[in-house]
């Protein structure tokens, strides 16, 4: 999937995940993080599930993470993304911060090339005019920090 149809429709912000998506909007990945006992979360939620704090902030997260879990759509399941199957819908795993996991699209990789466990790092894709959705690639051998 190399680019987003600017047909799809774009998420619509709530109370508990406007700050994600605002920060998405500035290409920032960011998770919620419990300001009482330091448990970072996603999705974020009104009340952290270990100590029932509301009091949480949302620092930036790392550009690279693991690759938790995959699939690969063949059928789309909306029209605007007709033309851009197959695509890899990813779980995407970011262990230093307790273990968040974030649904995502793996992209410009080879599906032959895309397994459990590699390491992937962030990319972002515009979708509309005033929104980046984080997106994931391969790391390959040749982008190293």
């Amino acid at each position: 999937m190399s680019a987003l149809s600017p047909t799809l429709p774009v998420p619509v912000p709530d109370i508990d995940d406007g700050p994600f998506w605002s920060a998405a909007a500035t290409q920032r990945l960011v998770f919620q993080r419990c300001l009482e006992c330091g448990l970072h979360r996603h999705p974020p939620a009104p009340m952290c599930p270990r100590c029932q704090s509301t009091h949480c902030d949302w620092p930036e997260a790392p550009s690279r993470g693991t690759l938790f879990s995959f699939t690969v759509t063949h059928v789309a399941p909306h029209p605007a993304l007709r033309d851009a199957t197959p695509y890899v819908v990813a779980l995407v795993a970011f262990p230093t911060l307790d273990g968040v996991r974030l649904v995502t699209n793996i992209v410009e990789s080879q599906l032959q090339e895309i397994r459990i466990g590699a390491e992937v790092e962030l990319v972002w894709q515009p979708l509309g005019t005033d929104l980046h959705v984080p997106r994931f690639r391969l790391l390959s051998p040749g982008r190293n920090p």
